[in-house]
């Protein structure tokens, strides 16, 4: 079998350092080198080793495997891509890549005759292999790629947001990416993400994606399709083999931590969403946005003060509970929130105590999934709320798009909010207009449930009207 990547990799570059993110993706690019994967896509933050383990490390180690292959790295633009040509040409170069792979090297000063060996060009010498580099949008007339390596096509934000360097981008890719391949050829796109429609959210739409969460995925990979590892900034998914870590961990607490990354989110949410946790949403197809109305304090004359709890529906979903006061007029102020993922012995305690904490004196409790036995439980330990559960059969897409006007217009949320509740804060500004496109729906259904309850079905709210 030979060497493994990582063990390459601690050898020509000892002072990498190898955090179990990294040792996941390290041995996924293994897989990827060795051919057990063929069209291969990772997302993952800035700064986080992205390119030196893809376009840096990767084309060395698979010139070393087989020194008749014809490797292709590509990027936004043609001196970046020839940056990681050199580093590539230079760790070939060194001594600790010869003794590990004595039959892969380069042309040296002008020795051999008749090879290659520019910054943008290198050919194997006595073998059939090369290295080559193209910016976005460059030439590879005549050139076979047995692998395609395509690391960041968007410069940024601005390149990624126009249309014109989307659609050039993915004119690109299939005029001249996909033309120089063959039935063998394998393909890997690194990419911190930018824009849903960039060249991973097209792809997506017209071909497999599938995402990665266990090694056993490797052995029955479909003939055509992608396989998709996406590593979150800060853990939001359900732990799995692949990636392991507990909701709310940091990729790499040891140069990003959790507080360094939520301080990156407050400043941009959907930004963050994108760049960080490879969710990436524009601001046109948002539902709310970042336009909810906020308050620094409450109005004198409250006459309600009451509570709507959603229970979560599967282990993915959150629980959701959102205390409010009402005003005279109607207008709804968010006073407290839990928001939470924890199983339902500790989330019981956790409503119980806000309850009791922001005065809640009724309580409404969807009693979908368990909802009833949550509420009967949290009210033996909040004996003074009075509480109601009731069953929601409306269609929750509809109830969600066509409230959500009332929501914006009519609802109130402390104007520390993304502070105080951050996983809250970001599902709600990133939730998209497109339902299906969002993969939480629990805090948008709590805000349309309390809007419809107060304001639209008005007959339904309790008689009892309480005096702050």
């Amino acid at each position: 079998m030979g060497v493994s990547f990582e063990d390459f990799v601690r050898e020509v570059y000892p002072f990498v350092e190898m955090t179990p993110f990294h040792r996941t993706y390290y041995r996924l690019l293994e897989a990827f080198a060795r051919g057990r994967v063929r069209k291969l896509i990772v997302t993952m933050p800035p700064q986080h080793g992205k390119s030196l383990g893809a376009t840096t490390l990767l084309p060395a180690y698979l010139l070393g495997l087989d020194p008749d292959q014809r490797v292709a790295i590509a990027s936004y633009s043609a001196s970046l891509a020839s940056r990681f040509n050199r580093r590539v040409q230079r760790i070939i170069d060194s001594a600790e890549y010869a003794a590990l792979f004595p039959e892969t090297r380069l042309k040296q000063g002008s020795k051999p005759v008749g090879y290659i060996r520019t910054a943008d060009e290198a050919e194997v010498v006595g073998h059939q292999g090369s290295i080559l580099s193209v910016g976005r949008e460059g030439s590879l007339t005549g050139n076979r790629v047995d692998c395609f390596l395509l690391d960041d096509l968007y410069k940024d934000a601005m390149e990624a947001n126009s249309p014109l360097i989307r659609e050039n981008c993915w004119e690109w890719y299939t005029s001249v990416v996909k033309t120089r391949m063959h039935n063998a050829s394998r393909e890997l796109i690194v990419f911190t993400r930018w824009h849903e429609e960039d060249l991973i959210g097209t792809l997506s739409k017209l071909e497999p994606v599938v995402p990665f969460r266990s090694w056993s995925q490797l052995d029955h990979l479909p003939d055509e399709g992608w396989l998709l590892l996406n590593f979150e900034a800060i853990q939001r998914a359900e732990p799995s083999e692949v990636d392991p870590r507990r909701v709310g961990e940091a990729l790499w607490p040891e140069r990003h931590s959790v507080e360094l990354l939520e301080a990156k989110r407050r400043l941009d949410p959907v930004r963050f969403e994108c760049m960080y946790q490879g969710h990436p949403s524009v601001a046109e197809g948002l539902l709310y946005g970042d336009h909810f109305q906020t308050y620094e304090e409450l109005p004198r004359e409250v006459v309600r003060r009451a509570n709507y709890t959603d229970t979560a529906d599967a282990g993915d979903d959150y629980l959701c509970s959102v205390s409010y006061a009402v005003d005279l007029d109607g207008v709804i102020y968010v006073t407290d929130v839990v928001y939470t993922r924890e199983p339902m012995e500790l989330t019981e305690r956790m409503v119980a105590e806000m309850w009791q904490r922001s005065d809640t004196r009724t309580a409404l409790v969807e009693s979908n999934n368990g909802g009833r036995g949550f509420a009967r439980a949290v009210q033996r330990l909040a004996p003074r709320v009075k509480v109601e559960w009731f069953h929601q059969s409306d269609n929750k897409e509809a109830r969600i798009l066509s409230h959500a006007a009332t929501v914006l217009h009519n609802l109130r949320l402390p104007a520390q909010w993304r502070q105080l509740w951050p996983d809250l804060h970001a599902h709600l500004t990133t939730y998209r207009r497109q339902f299906r496109a969002n993969r939480w729906h629990d805090a948008a259904d709590v805000l349309t449930g309390i809007v419809e309850h107060e304001i639209t079905r008005p007959k339904s709210r309790p008689k009892v009207r309480f005096i702050k």
